[in-house]
C-alpha cells in the first residue's frame, strides 16, 4: 500500500499507525451514530424498553419496598447506572409514570391532556406497580453487565413476559434514523398474543389514551411507509355551540387551540370564542360566529387545525443488541410472545430444578431423623467418620438413579447421587428439630412436593398451552381499566374548497372586466373564500376560471361571474348566442367540471362577430321558457316564440348547439324559470359519519328536485323540515327517520307521556309551513319519552311490559288503533304506565325516488325554414 492511499485510509505510512483529522471525523461520527441509536432513542425489543427506561425501572426495583419513593430519590438511585445527568432520567419517568402501566405515581405528574407540566421531583412519589413486579422482574433470568463506572451491575434487558413496546408506543431520533410505534390496548394485545399461540393471524390496531377517532386503512401494521390519521371527537351542542371531547394522540387542549386561532386568523374558520373546560376530562367548547353553520365548521376543523392529523409509525427496533431493524407492530408481537414462552420455559425450569433439589433433601432428611442414623455417627472418631457413616446408612435406603435395581432390591431411587454437600447439610439439623421432626407432616410435605413437581413437567410439555394461560391471567387480573378509548373508522377525505369559510367578498366590475375581493365599491356577487375559484363569462362567448385575488382583468363585457366548483355535474349553463358565421342564433346547455385556469375557452363556433343574446347559470340543471323577438325587418313569418331549453341536451361546453331561428334577432328574455331536467338528485347519509353524499353510501334518503324538503323526526320528540344541505352533518343514534319530504306523510308514534303516566299513539300529518325550525309533537315534561317514530303507510309494532314480574307481549296496527288527527293532539292511550320495548315490524320506510324523464323534442318554435337545410331544433355536429 503506497503512502497516498495509506493517508487516504485515515492513517499514515508510518510505524505507529496515526490517525489524521479525517480519519477521526469518521470513526467518530461513527461511534456517536452507534452509540445514540444502541444507547438512547432506539428501543430493544426484548424489553421494549430504551436504557434510560430500563434503568429507572432496575433502580426502582432494587428500591422495592411496597411504599412510595421520592421522585428524586429514584433519581439520585438510577444515576448509578445513567450517565446522562438528572434532566434526563426525570422526563423519562415522568413519561412512564404518565403511562400508567409500569409506575404508579403519586402526587402532580402533570397533565397530559392539558399539556401542564409535573412537579419538581422532590414533591412526587412513585413505585412500581403490581403487573411490573410480576411480570417485568426476574434475577434468575436476566443476563447481567457491569454499569458504566463498573461499580454495580445492571441488567442487560429485563425480562418482560409482555410487549411493554406495543402497549406503550415509544418515539425517537437517532442520527439517520428514527422510530415511532403506536400505543396499542393492553386487552387487544392479550388476546392477539392468544392468537398466535393458537396458529390464528393476529390484528393490532393503535389505541390512544386521548381517545378520538383513527383512521388505519393505510396503517400497514406499523411498517416504515404506512400512515393513520387521527380525529379529534367533537359534538355538536346547537347552532351557535361545538365542542371538542376527545383530542388527537399527541395533542394537547393548548397546542390545540393554538391551532384553531391561528386558522382563525387566517380567516379559514369563523369563530367568535374558544373556552378550554378541561378537567378530569377534554372540553374545549368553541362558539361559533353568527350565521356559521356547526356542521361546516366541524369539517373546518378537520382541515384546517390539528384536529385532524396525519401520522407516519415506523417500527425501528434494535434486535440481538447490534443494529436497529425496521419491522411490524405483528412482527413485535409475535417476536415477544415466543419470547415470553422461552421465559416461562426457563422460569419453570428453574422452579423444577428447585423442587427436586427440596424433595430430594426432604427424603434424606425423612429417613435421617426417622431411622435415627444420627446416633451412629456418636462413636466416629473425625469428620471424615461422621459423613461415611451417613453415607453408608443413607444407601441402606436410596438408591442413585444410575445403579440399575436388583431383584428384590426395594430402596428407593433418588432424583440425583448423594452428594458431600447433602451430607454436611444433615449434619446441620438441630437437635431441637430432631425431637420435634413430625414423620406424617413431613410425609404430607413431600407429598405436596411430589404434585408440584409433577405439575411443573405437566407445564413444560404443555407450554403453549402454558403460556396461554399466562396471557389470560394477565388479562383477568390487570385488564380492568385498560378498555378501548379510540374509535376505529374511516375518514372522509374533507374538501378544503367546500367546508373553507368564507372569509372574502368577491366584487365585480362588468364594464371595464375587473374581478376580485379588493373592488369593494363595484357589484357585490358573492360570500367567498381566500381558495376559492371564480368562473368569467362574457358578452363576446369566452369562458375563463381563475383563482380569486385582490383583483383581476378578465376582459370587459361581464356577463356571468361566481364560485366554480371543480366536477360540478348539476351545474347547468343555458344559453343563446349569434354565429357571426352564419347569422343564426343557437341555443345550447352544458356543464364546466374541469378546466385550465386562467385559459379562455369560447362557447361561441369561434367566428369573428359571435356574441351571446342570452345567458342563465342553473345549479341544479333547472331548463326554463325563454322568449324570442325577431327583428321588425325579418322576413319570417312568426317574430315572437318561445323556446324551452328543455328540448336541449346538456353537452359539453365546446357543442355548437342547436338552431333556435337563422333570423335577425331583436332581444331573448326569460318567460317561465324551469325545473330540474337531471332527474331527482339521489341523496344517502353515511350512517356511520351522519355525512350526507351522492356515492351510494349508507341509508337512501330519497331522490330530491328543485324545492324538494328533507324531513327529520329525532328521538327527543321534535321534527323539522328542511332544506337540502350536504354539509350538514347528523347524529345517526339521534335519528328515528331522515328522508324526502312529501304531503302525503303520516307519522305515527308511540310515546310515554311523563305527565300522565300513560303510554299513548298518535298519528298525525306535517301541518307546519316553516322550513328550518323544530316543532315538538310530544309534551315537553321531562319524563315523556318517545318510543317509535315512523313513516310507515301500514305501521305494524310489537309492544312489550311487564306486569307482576312477568314479561308480556302484543302486536299492534297503529292505523286501525287511531286516525290520523292533529299534530298538536296527545293521541289515544295504548298502556297504563311505561313499556319495556317497542319494535316495529314493517321493513325501514324508504321514499319512493322519482325518475324524470326529459322527452328528446318539444315544440317550442315555430317552423321558419321553407324547406330542406337545417331546421329549428335540429342539433348541428362540430369536430374540434
Amino acid at each position: 500500500m503506497t503512502d497516498d492511499t495509506a493517508t487516504q485510509n485515515g492513517q499514515s505510512a508510518d510505524d505507529d499507525k496515526v490517525t489524521t483529522l479525517k480519519g477521526m471525523y469518521e470513526d467518530y461520527f461513527l461511534d456517536y451514530a452507534s452509540y445514540v441509536i444502541l444507547e438512547r432513542a432506539v428501543p430493544s425489543i426484548e424489553d421494549g424498553l430504551k436504557p434510560v427506561q430500563r434503568r429507572i425501572l432496575h433502580a426502582l426495583n432494587e428500591m422495592h419496598d411496597g411504599r412510595y419513593h421520592k421522585v428524586a430519590n429514584v433519581i439520585g438511585q438510577t444515576m448509578q447506572y445513567h450517565p446522562h445527568g438528572d434532566a434526563a432520567i426525570g422526563d423519562a419517568l415522568v413519561g412512564l409514570g404518565q403511562k400508567g402501566l409500569l409506575i404508579d405515581p403519586q402526587g402532580n405528574w402533570g397533565n397530559t391532556l392539558t399539556g401542564d407540566s409535573a412537579a419538581a421531583s422532590r414533591y412526587i412519589e412513585a413505585r412500581l406497580t403490581k403487573f411490573a413486579t410480576e411480570v417485568v422482574f426476574n434475577p434468575q433470568t436476566t443476563q447481567w453487565q457491569v454499569s458504566y463506572d463498573g461499580r454495580k451491575r445492571e441488567p442487560i434487558n429485563l425480562p418482560a413476559k409482555f410487549p411493554l413496546l406495543l402497549a406503550q408506543g415509544t418515539e425517537g431520533i437517532a442520527v439517520g434514523l428514527s422510530t415511532k410505534i403506536m400505543p396499542h390496548n393492553f386487552i387487544e394485545i392479550c388476546r392477539e398474543s392468544i392468537k398466535i399461540l393458537e396458529g390464528k393471524k393476529p390484528k393490532l390496531y393503535p389505541d390512544f389514551p386521548t381517545g378520538g377517532t383513527v383512521d388505519v386503512s393505510d396503517y400497514q401494521w406499523g411498517k416504515r411507509g404506512g400512515k393513520i390519521k387521527i380525529r379529534a371527537t367533537i359534538e355538536k351542542i346547537d347552532n351557535k355551540f361545538i365542542a371538542i371531547r376527545e383530542l388527537p394522540y399527541g395533542m394537547t387542549t393548548q397546542s390545540l387551540i393554538d391551532s384553531i386561532l391561528k386558522a382563525n386568523d387566517k380567516g379559514k374558520i369563523k369563530v367568535k370564542k374558544v373556552q378550554d373546560n378541561t378537567a378530569a376530562e377534554v372540553e374545549i367548547l368553541i362558539e361559533l360566529a353568527t350565521g356559521i353553520s356547526p356542521d361546516v365548521t366541524i369539517d373546518a376543523l378537520y382541515a384546517f387545525t390539528n384536529c385532524e392529523l396525519s401520522v407516519s409509525p415506523n417500527a425501528c427496533i434494535i434486535i440481538g443488541g447490534d443494529k436497529p431493524h425496521f419491522v411490524s407492530v405483528l412482527d413485535i408481537l409475535e417476536h415477544i410472545t415466543h419470547q415470553t414462552r422461552d421465559l416461562l420455559k426457563m422460569e419453570l425450569m428453574i422452579k423444577q430444578k428447585e423442587l427436586e433439589e427440596k424433595l430430594h433433601f426432604a427424603s434424606l432428611e425423612k429417613v435421617f431423623i426417622k431411622e435415627r442414623i444420627y446416633r451412629d455417627i456418636e462413636e466416629a472418631e473425625d469428620f471424615p467418620e461422621v459423613l461415611d457413616i451417613i453415607r453408608e446408612g443413607l444407601e441402606k435406603y436410596f438408591r442413585d438413579p444410575n445403579e440399575k435395581a436388583k431383584k428384590g432390591d426395594t430402596r428407593m431411587q433418588l432424583l440425583r447421587a448423594i452428594s458431600d454437600d447433602d451430607i454436611i447439610r444433615l449434619t446441620e439439623i438441630r437437635i431441637k428439630r430432631i425431637s420435634k421432626y413430625n414423620s406424617f407432616a413431613a410425609d404430607e410435605r413431600i407429598a405436596k412436593l411430589e404434585e408440584e413437581l409433577k405439575q411443573v413437567k405437566h407445564d413444560l410439555e404443555h407450554l403453549t398451552e402454558y403460556t396461554i394461560a399466562w396471557y389470560q391471567h394477565l388479562l383477568d387480573k390487570y385488564g380492568k381499566g385498560w378498555e378501548r378509548k379510540t374509535k376505529i373508522g374511516t375518514f372522509e377525505k374533507v374538501k378544503v374548497a367546500a367546508v373553507a369559510a368564507n372569509n372574502a367578498k368577491l366584487y365585480v366590475d362588468r364594464k371595464e372586466g375587473f374581478i376580485g375581493m379588493g373592488l369593494k365599491k363595484e357589484e357585490f356577487v358573492a360570500e367567498c373564500s381566500d381558495i376559492d375559484d371564480v368562473i368569467v363569462i362574457r358578452k363576446d362567448g369566452k369562458l375563463m376560471v381563475t383563482r380569486i385575488a385582490d383583483k383581476t382583468f378578465v376582459g370587459k363585457n361581464i356577463i356571468h361571474v361566481g364560485v366554480w366548483k371543480k366536477g360540478d355535474e348539476r351545474t347547468t349553463y343555458n344559453m343563446v348566442y349569434l354565429d357571426g358565421k352564419t347569422g343564426r342564433a343557437m341555443g345550447k346547455r352544458f356543464n364546466v367540471k374541469a378546466i385550465t385556469r386562467d385559459r379562455e375557452y369560447d362557447l361561441t363556433k369561434g367566428a369573428r362577430g359571435s356574441k351571446l343574446l342570452y345567458f342563465s347559470a342553473n345549479p341544479n340543471g333547472e331548463a326554463e321558457i325563454v322568449n324570442v323577438l325577431l327583428s321588425p325587418a325579418s322576413k319570417a313569418r312568426v317574430k315572437d316564440f318561445d323556446f324551452d331549453f328543455a328540448e336541449l341536451a346538456i353537452k359539453g361546453r365546446a357543442s355548437g348547439g342547436n338552431i333556435v331561428t337563422r333570423y335577425p334577432v331583436r332581444k331573448v328574455t326569460l318567460k317561465e324559470a324551469g325545473k330540474s331536467t337531471l332527474g331527482a338528485l339521489k341523496v344517502w347519509m353515511d350512517e356511520v359519519s351522519g355525512r350526507l353524499n351522492l356515492e351510494e353510501r349508507g341509508r337512501l334518503l330519497g331522490g330530491f328536485d328543485t324545492g324538494d324538503l328533507l324531513l327529520v323526526i329525532n328521538h327527543d320528540g321534535t321534527y323539522e323540515r328542511e332544506e337540502l344541505d350536504m354539509s350538514r352533518r347528523y347524529d345517526p343514534k339521534a335519528l328515528f327517520f331522515i328522508g324526502k319530504y312529501q304531503d302525503d306523510m303520516v307519522v305515527s308514534a308511540v310515546y310515554h307521556e311523563g305527565e300522565r303516566k300513560v303510554t299513548l299513539v298518535k298519528r298525525f300529518q306535517i301541518e307546519t309551513s316553516s322550513p328550518g325550525q323544530k316543532f315538538s309533537f310530544t309534551s315537553d315534561h321531562r319524563q315523556t319519552k318517545l318510543y317509535l317514530a315512523t313513516l310507515h303507510p301500514e305501521p305494524e309494532v310489537e309492544i312489550s311490559w311487564r306486569e307482576k314480574k312477568e314479561k308480556k307481549t302484543k302486536v299492534i296496527q297503529l292505523a286501525e288503533f287511531i286516525d290520523v288527527k292533529g299534530w298538536k293532539s296527545l293521541g289515544n292511550k295504548l298502556h297504563d304506565g311505561k313499556l319495556v320495548t317497542v319494535k316495529e315490524l314493517n321493513e325501514p320506510y324508504v321514499p319512493k325516488v322519482r325518475e324524470v324523464t326529459v322527452k328528446a323534442t318539444k315544440k317550442a318554435a315555430p317552423k321558419q325554414e321553407e324547406s330542406g337545410g337545417i331546421k329549428p331544433g335540429d342539433t348541428i355536429e362540430l369536430d374540434f
